[in-house]
């Protein structure tokens, strides 16, 4: 018996085709269609700009092409997709350096109830990935210099006070030697202090207002917020970073939880152990009347007798390590002025645990 042609679904399955063809050949995005057999079946122009593409490559498997991409999972996620027809969407580097993000979703033949392949979106964030590290490390840095220049402006500024009592008493009692040296001290200490404030304004001008009020923040979002800001320097390491957000929601300054968090991931960055993979956990839970934050990581450690120095102001357990030894003493400024605490728990060669208690919020 000769085989029955349906005429309506051929035309309609060619309508589906050439509505395929015309969207990818117009649309701006870096876009891949690859077929359940993980066969390349159609790429948007931008797509081979991007990724060294050419015609030759269609119809080609992925496995083949997947260099140009520069994605190590790209064909495990392009599987998981097919497999359970759920969105996967996520943030990429490739081996040159660029950020982008990944949705692949899959495509569906609903007449037949199954995944016929996937199509792949690439937007390029590399400028938005490198502005957020930049805004961090601003956000660090301003935190370093207001508690610098509230520290030491209360010494001159003490001083002044006091000189301008002293000089008021040796006018009275009209002691013309003692003039000039208070004289001499007072403008001594006012110099002093102008160039402080001088040197304040100058690398505070034209930035933004980064203090706030405390109010309802996650934890969880702004711990993903700084892990993005250092996803170069994480991916550049291979470092891994897992997560355990048992509870998320405190009442505390936004950038001054910003501020703790990159702190910390940064110092467990810095002091990784050579030839060893950095692994750290980010962790919460409720205890008692607080939240608590947990920094986990397998790095150098701190020696018991280094452990209460670290949060002294200007303290730095290696000299060979940058930094200014700032930031665990603002650190604990910020939790100390808003009823919380840190402490953290470390044996040389074993790694570091650092503890941020949040002062609970009854509301919450």
């Amino acid at each position: 018996m000769p085989e029955l042609i349906d005429e309506n679904k051929s035309e309609n399955d060619y309508k589906k085709n050439q509505d395929l063809e015309n969207y990818f050949a117009n649309t701006i995005i870096p876009q891949l269609f690859i077929d359940r057999n993980l066969i390349l079946k159609k790429f948007t122009p931008p797509a081979m700009r991007q990724f060294s593409l050419t015609e030759e490559d269609v119809n080609r498997d992925i496995h083949d092409v997947k260099e140009n991409f520069r994605f190590p999972t790209l064909i495990e996620n392009i599987e998981e997709v097919i497999q359970t027809g759920e969105i996967l969407e996520k943030e990429v580097q490739t081996t040159d350096g660029k950020w982008y993000q990944m949705n692949i979703l899959p495509y569906r033949v609903f007449e037949e109830n199954r995944n016929d392949g996937v199509i792949i979106t690439f937007v390029d964030i590399t400028k938005r990935i490198r502005a957020i590290g930049e805004l961090e490390k601003l956000n660090s840095e301003y935190h370093t210099l207001i508690d610098a220049l509230s520290h030491d402006i209360r010494q001159p500024l003490s001083a002044i006070v006091l000189l301008s009592d002293t000089l008021l008493n040796a006018y009275n009692k009209q002691n013309a030697p003692q003039f000039e040296k208070y004289i001499a001290t007072l403008k001594a200490s006012s110099n002093a202090m102008r160039d402080l404030l001088i040197d304040f304004i100058a690398v505070g001008e034209d930035q933004p207002e980064l203090e706030g009020e405390p109010v309802r923040v996650n934890i969880e979002n702004i711990a993903q917020d700084v892990i993005i800001s250092l996803k170069s320097e994480i991916f550049n390491k291979g470092i891994s970073i897992a997560t355990d957000f048992q509870t998320s929601e405190i009442i505390f300054s936004r950038n001054n939880l910003r501020s703790i968090l990159y702190n910390l991931l940064r110092n467990s960055i810095k002091y990784k152990k050579a030839g060893e993979l950095l692994k750290i956990n980010i962790s919460t839970v409720k205890q008692d009347d607080y939240i608590v934050l947990q920094v986990k990581d397998n790095g150098i450690g701190i020696a018991a007798e280094h452990q209460e120095a670290i949060f002294h102001k200007s303290t730095r357990v290696s000299h060979k390590i940058e930094g200014t030894g700032m930031g665990l003493y603002i650190i604990k400024r910020m939790l100390e002025n808003n009823g919380g605490s840190i402490k953290v728990e470390s044996q040389p060669g074993q790694g570091s645990t650092f503890s941020v208690y949040f002062a609970l919020n009854k509301d919450i």
